[in-house]
C-alpha cells in the first residue's frame, strides 16, 4: 500500500518518519502482506480495515479519534481492541471522528469528536473508544426473516460522516438489499488484467478487422503495467497477498499459457497492437525505482511472451526490456535477483537463452556490416544483454546452479570476434580505462566463453607475455654491451637434462630460476642429443616428467583402481619442494602450449578455486566410500 502528503501526526501509518510532509507515494511497510480492504482518511487520523475484519488507526488521538483510551498519537498502525471480533462492512472517516457499520448485527459504532453530537451516542462527550450509536438498528438478514415485526427498526444500507454530522442510509421493507460491504469486490469496475476470459474475448474475432473498441482494450492492457503487474498472481490461498523480496506471488505457467494462448491465435492485426503498445508506451515507461515491490512482476513474466523472445522484436522489445533492467536502481534490482533464484529450471533457462540470443543476433549483424556510424550503438545493445546475461551469472552462481554453469557459454563466438584483438582491447581497458575507441570488449564476460575460446585466450596471454619477456632480455643484452656491470641473459628458459635423471636435472634447475625466467619461452635439450627443440622435444619432457613424477614410487600419490584417478598420499617422505616443482611444471606445460594428462578428481579444481568438495566429489574418486 502506498501514501502520501501531511504525516505530521502519523497519519500516514509510516512509523518514526522525521518528514512532516511525504510528497511522493510511498510504500506503508506496516502493511505489508496484510490484505487491507478499505481505507479512511480523517484530517489528522486514518483508518484501515483488513480483510479478517480487523481494524487499525494511526495519527492524532487528542480527541479520540484512534479508538484509543491512552494514547495521544500513534504513528503506526494499532490495532482497535474494542473492535476486534467484529466484521465491519463500510467505515465512513471524518475530520476528527469515525463511524462504522456492522453487517451481522446491523450496528453503526463512532468514535472521536462529539462536540455537535455527531457521534449519536445521545451525547456530546468525545469518546476515545468506539460506543454504539443509539437507535433501532438490525442486521439484514433479521430484516428478511421478519418483515412483519420490524416496525420502528432500521436496516443500514450505508454510513456517511462530514463535517460535524453522519447520516445513515437505510432500506424500506419493499426493496430490501443486502447492504454494501467493503469485503465484497465491485467487478464492475476492476482494472484489466490478462486472463482466459478477456483473451478469448480477442480471440473471437478472428477473422476480419478487428473491432475498434477491441483495439482499445488491448493497447490499453499491453501499455499498462499495473494491467500486466496484476495479471497472472497465484491464487492458490491467496499467495499474491504475501509478495515480498522473496516471493513474487506470480503463477509462472498460468503467465507462459496465457501469453502463448493470445498470441499463437490471435490476429495479425491484435499482435501488431500487442507489439506496439510494450514498444511505444509500456516498456520505454518503465522507472528505474518502482513504487513497491509489486510493481515488478512484470520483470518476470514478460520474457513470457513469445514476442519479446522472437529476434525480429530483439532491437525493439528485448533490448529495451533490457535497459530497464540494468537501469533498475540497487534495491529493486535486487528484489528481481532474488525472484529469478526462486524461478525453476526451464524458466530460468528460457530467461538466460533470450539474452544469449540477442548477444548472438547482435554479433552476427556485426560480423555481415553495421556501418561505421552505427557502430557504437550495437555496441551499447551488445552491453546491455551482456550485463543481463551477467546478473542472471550472478543470480546462478549465488543459488548453487539453477543451470549447469556451461549453459552461459556463447559457443558460436569465436566463429564471430576475433578472442586475440578482443583480449588485447580489454587489457588495454584495463591500463586505460578505456578501449581505443571506447568500444565493448567480450573478455568482460567470461562466463560466455565455453573451454575453446579460453584456450584461445590463455594462448593469447601467454605469447603477449614471452614477447614481452623476449623484448626484457633482449633490451637488457643490449644494455650489457655498453655497460659492463648490466649482466647478459638467455631470452629464452633452457632446461638441460639427462633422460635418466629427468626429475633430480629439471628440479635443480626449476629451483635457481626466478620467477620472472618463467615467462620466457621455454627450450628443452636432452644431454647427447642432436634435436633442435621445434615444441616436439618439449612436449616430450612434459610427458616424461610428469609420468615420473606421478609414479607412486615416489609415494607423492595415490592411485585409486575403481576410478582410475590420483590423489595426494598421506604418507609421503617427499619435500614439499617436489610438490611445488610438479604445480611449476603444469604452469609451464599450460603456458607453452603443451596439453599436460593429469589424472585429478574436480576436487582439486574446485580447491584452486577455494571452493568447498562435496560427497559427490569423494564419490568420483572413491565410489564405494562415497556411497
Amino acid at each position: 500500500m502506498l501514501c502520501w502528503g501531511n504525516a505530521s501526526f502519523g497519519q500516514l501509518g509510516l512509523g518514526g518518519i522525521d518528514e512532516e510532509i511525504v510528497v511522493e507515494p510511498r510504500r506503508c511497510n506496516f502493511f505489508l502482506n496484510k490484505i487491507v480492504r478499505d481505507v479512511g482518511c480523517g484530517s489528522r487520523h486514518t483508518v484501515f480495515v483488513l480483510d479478517d475484519g480487523t481494524v487499525y488507526t494511526c495519527g492524532c488521538n487528542d480527541l479520540g479519534q484512534l479508538g484509543h483510551d491512552k494514547s495521544r498519537k500513534k504513528r503506526s498502525g494499532a490495532a482497535v481492541f474494542e473492535l476486534m471480533g467484529e466484521f465491519f462492512g463500510v467505515f465512513s472517516v471524518h475530520r476528527q471522528h469515525t463511524l462504522a457499520f456492522v453487517p451481522s448485527s446491523g450496528r453503526i459504532y463512532s468514535f472521536g469528536l462529539g462536540g455537535n453530537g455527531q457521534l449519536g451516542t445521545g451525547s456530546t462527550c468525545n469518546r476515545k473508544s468506539p460506543f454504539t450509536v443509539k437507535g433501532n438498528w438490525i442486521s439484514h438478514s433479521d430484516f428478511s426473516q421478519h418483515p412483519v415485526s420490524i416496525e420502528g427498526y432500521y436496516c443500514v444500507k450505508r454510513i456517511f460522516s462530514g463535517g460535524d454530522q453522519s447520516f445513515a442510509h437505510y432500506f424500506h421493507v419493499q426493496n430490501c438489499l443486502p447492504p454494501d460491504d467493503f469485503r465484497r469486490c465491485n467487478y464492475s469496475t476492476p482494472i484489466w488484467t490478462i486472463n482466459a476470459e478477456l483473451i478469448q474475448r480477442w480471440l473471437n474475432f478472428s477473422s476480419g478487422r478487428l473491432p475498434l473498441d477491441i483495439v482499445n482494450e488491448i493497447d490499453k492492457v499491453f501499455s499498462s503495467a499495473a494491467c500486466i503487474n496484476g495479471s497472472f498472481l497465484s491464487t492458490s490461498n491467496d499467495d499474491h497477498y504475501r509478495t515480498s523480496a522473496k516471493f513474487s506471488g506470480i503463477d509462472m505457467n498460468a503467465a507462459r499459457l496465457l501469453f502463448h494462448k493470445l498470441l499463437d491465435s490471435a490476429p495479425q492485426q491484435a499482435v501488431q497492437q500487442v507489439a506496439a503498445s510494450l514498444e511505444k508506451s509500456l516498456i520505454p515507461k518503465l522507472p528505474s525505482s518502482p513504487p513497491d515491490i509489486e510493481a515488478l512482476r512484470l520483470y518476470l513474466t514478460l520474457p513470457e511472451c513469445p514476442l519479446i523472445t522472437d529476434p525480429n522484436n530483439f532491437l525493439s522489445l528485448a533490448i529495451p526490456f533490457g535497459t530497464a533492467i540494468i537501469n533498475l536502481d540497487k534495491t529493486p534490482l535486487r528484489v528481481l535477483e532474488n525472484w529469478w533464484s526462486t524461478l525453476e529450471n526451464p524458466g530460468f533457462m528460457r530467461l538466460v537463452q533470450l539474452f544469449k540470443n540477442v548477444v548472438l543476433h547482435l554479433l552476427n549483424s556485426v560480423k555481415v556490416g553495421v556501418p561505421h556510424a552505427e557502430r557504437r550503438t550495437f555496441n551499447t545493445f551488445l552491453n546491455i544483454a551482456l550485463k543481463v546475461l551477467e546478473s542472471l551469472h550472478r543470480v546462478n552462481e549465488r543459488s548453487g546452479q539453477i543451470i549447469p554453469y556451461d549453459k552461459f557459454y556463447i559457443h558460436e563466438i569465436q566463429d564471430l570476434i576475433s578472442i586475440q584483438h578482443d583480449y588485447l582491447a580489454w587489457i588495454q581497458q584495463q591500463a586505460l580505462g578505456m578501449g581505443p575507441d571506447g568500444s565493448l570488449t567480450i573478455c568482460t564476460y567470461p562466463f560466455v566463453f565455453d573451454a575453446q575460446a579460453k584456450t584461445t585466450l590463455l594462448q593469447t596471454d601467454a605469447a603477449i607475455q614471452m614477447q614481452m619477456a623476449v623484448d626484457q632480455a633482449n633490451r637488457q643484452n643490449f644494455s650489457s654491451l655498453f655497460l659492463p656491470v648490466v649482466e647478459s641473459v638467455n631470452p629464452c628458459l633452457m632446461l638441460i637434462v639427462r633422460r635418466e635423471n629427468i626429475v633430480g636435472d629439471a628440479m635443480e634447475v626449476l629451483r635457481k630460476t626466478k620467477n620472472i625466467d618463467y615467462k620466457k619461452p621455454l627450450r628443452v635439450i636432452f644431454v647427447g642429443e642432436e634435436a633442435v627443440d621445434a615444441g616436439g622435444v618439449r612436449k616430450e619432457f612434459f610427458l616424461l616428467i610428469m609420468r615420473e613424477l606421478l609414479d607412486p614410487k615416489y609415494g607423492m600419490f595415490r592411485f585409486y583402481e575403481d576410478s582410475r584417478l590420483i590423489w595426494f598420499s598421506d604418507q609421503t617422505f617427499e619435500d614439499s619442494d617436489l610438490f611445488h616443482l610438479i604445480g611449476v611444471v603444469c604452469g609451464l606445460a599450460i603456458y607453452n602450449f603443451t596439453i599436460v594428462d593429469l589424472h585429478f578428481p574436480l576436487a582439486l579444481y574446485k580447491k584452486l578455486l577455494k571452493r568447498k568438495p562435496t560427497l559427490d566429489d569423494l564419490k568420483e574418486l572413491m565410489p564405494e566410500v562415497g556411497r
